[in-house]
């Protein structure tokens, strides 16, 4: 398609910022938060208990979503260079982070260990390969392919941006060929259980041929709303089988007898020949329910109008100023886990202790995000990029 028609599309932005983006980005890093410290109170109050589905998909989507908005505009040339290099600039800070939470990991368990006398941690989510295989431990770590526990999304993320130009070349073309493609790596790498290998052993937690779905989907939905539009339209027909999915979803995960079930019709299922991937809660591989359930909740969310109006409102706020400053808060967080686990290795579940640590963090990553947003920065520009305007349908699945 030529230039000439390509680029006057991109240049329309709409000057309203859709909260929603930002909103629901810094409530999934709240819970990936608290759910990344097993054992405590507040982690049956998260999304997971509540459907198929978690806020580590969510956050996978929404991150489709904003390279789709924030990339998209560059690919709309016959060479677009400078849109590709602005994605792997970004993705090599990715990378950096991701060994920033290793090591910050590491450090974290070994002071609990000289300090505190808390040696567990040490061998805690891998760590213990540092010492049973040192060389492993330094050859796998700087090229992904070991990743201790709880510190897989990033290498994740690294890996979907690392391809974005080419999916960002193809949707801004033919975007539904594009889905088409993908959701065939999908199934593809759900049925065969294809991931990219670990070093020394094993596979990635997540699989990224599988997990790239999502970041093509909400890639897709990021261009169309570029141009102002939606990718699924507003349908009450809609609405009516997202809602009732996600009501089934939520009285299979709570309601003993229709959970028992429902799993057992999926076991009947996959013995008269349906494919595992379609019948199972696999995370790794993102099984068919739990991409459903992701599907259903963010139509819902993209289609009920109080939801932007809940977004907007000032109780929203601090989670809209975590969600503009992901990454950071995002690293913060992560490496606060590693501490509040430590600690937990010797006191337990304290529902007192484990509050004030939790809540500890989240101020602390709260403090991180308003000094990244409202410290002065004009001398980089990054004051003017936090504001930058997202369309009114940001999250239109």
């Amino acid at each position: 398609m030529p230039d000439a028609v390509l680029i006057p599309v991109a240049r329309h932005q709409p000057k309203f910022r859709d909260p929603r983006l930002d909103v629901l980005r810094g409530i999934a890093l709240v819970m990936i938060f608290i759910n990344h410290v097993p054992g405590n109170f507040w982690e049956d109050w998260t999304s997971r208990n509540f459907g198929f589905s978690d806020a580590a998909e969510g956050f996978v989507l929404m991150a489709g979503i904003s390279a789709g908005l924030a990339y998209s505009a560059g690919f709309w040339v016959r060479w677009p260079w400078q849109g590709v290099a602005r994605i792997w600039r970004r993705a090599w800070t990715l990378y950096l982070v991701h060994l920033l939470i290793t090591f910050g990991a590491l450090g974290i368990a070994a002071a609990l260990a000289v300090f505190a006398d808390m040696p567990a941690m040490l061998w805690k989510h891998g760590m213990g390969l540092l010492f049973r295989d040192p060389l492993g431990f330094l050859i796998g770590v700087p090229t992904l392919g070991f990743q201790i526990g709880y510190a897989n999304i990033l290498p994740l993320y690294f890996v979907l941006l690392m391809a974005a130009p080419l999916v960002l070349w193809a949707a801004v073309r033919r975007p539904l060929w594009t889905l088409a493609a993908s959701t065939l790596l999908w199934i593809a790498a759900s049925y065969f259980r294809l991931t990219l290998p670990n070093y020394p052993t094993g596979g990635w937690q997540f699989s990224p041929p599988a997990w790239q779905l999502l970041f093509v989907l909400g890639i897709v939905t990021g261009i169309a709303a570029k141009q102002g539009r939606r990718l699924v339209p507003a349908r009450r027909w809609l609405m009516a089988v997202a809602v009732g999915f996600l009501l089934l979803s939520l009285a299979w995960m709570n309601i003993p007898t229709i959970g028992k079930t429902g799993n057992h019709l999926l076991w009947m299922a996959n013995q008269q020949g349906v494919p595992g991937f379609m019948t199972s809660f696999n995370k790794p591989y993102l099984n068919l329910p739990r991409l459903l359930h992701l599907l259903a909740l963010f139509y819902v969310l993209a289609s009920w109008g109080a939801v932007r109006q809940a977004c907007a409102s000032r109780l929203a706020a601090p989670f809209a100023l975590l969600g503009r400053q992901a990454l950071p808060v995002f690293a913060l967080g992560s490496i606060t886990i590693y501490l509040i686990q430590g600690i937990k290795t010797e006191t337990g579940e304290n529902f007192a202790l484990d509050t004030m640590m939790l809540g500890t963090g989240l101020a602390l990553q709260l403090a991180f995000a308003a000094a990244r947003q409202y410290w002065p920065a004009d001398r980089d520009g990054a004051g003017k990029a936090a504001a930058a305007p997202l369309p009114r349908t940001a999250l239109a699945a």
